[in-house]
């Protein structure tokens, strides 16, 4: 399968995924993620806005820094961690730690079912969503 065509395809899939954070985060970035204390319209926006960020987070560490570094190396084999490392490495990202970290958050989003544990993910999914949002820039070839 040729890597360049893939690739292309999951920039267009992320740069809508992206589109859809923006207008998230941009009602929820004020919103308490006191969630027992919201309105089930707080509340749905929360869960749209953690649907999307997850999404954003998944296009980008699962497919665009898999294909980018396959692009460069076909050969290129490894875990998750391999391929962020090697991201960082190639200048798709400055900070391999902080995007593992980003998948961390995500993994626990995607399993968390009680609402009093999910208020400081929320917040940290909060206080890195522009670096999600910056990404946009790294798109281009």
């Amino acid at each position: 399968m040729d890597q360049k065509l893939v690739l292309d395809q999951f920039k267009a899939e992320l740069l809508g995924a992206l589109q859809h954070l923006k207008y998230s985060y941009g009602k929820v970035l004020k919103m308490s993620t006191d969630l027992t204390a919201l309105s089930s319209e707080d509340l749905e926006s929360w869960e749209g806005f953690a649907s999307r960020w997850a999404r954003v987070s998944d296009i980008f560490i699962a497919k665009i820094m898999r294909a980018r570094v396959l692009l460069g190396d076909p050969a290129f084999r490894g875990e998750m961690r391999d391929f962020v490392d090697q991201a960082e490495k190639i200048g798709l990202i400055d900070d391999a730690d902080l995007w593992m970290k980003i998948r961390e958050i995500r993994n626990q989003v995607a399993h968390e079912y009680l609402l009093k544990g999910v208020a400081p993910l929320l917040n940290q999914m909060r206080d890195l969503a522009p670096i999600l949002l910056s990404i946009e820039g790294k798109l281009k070839p």
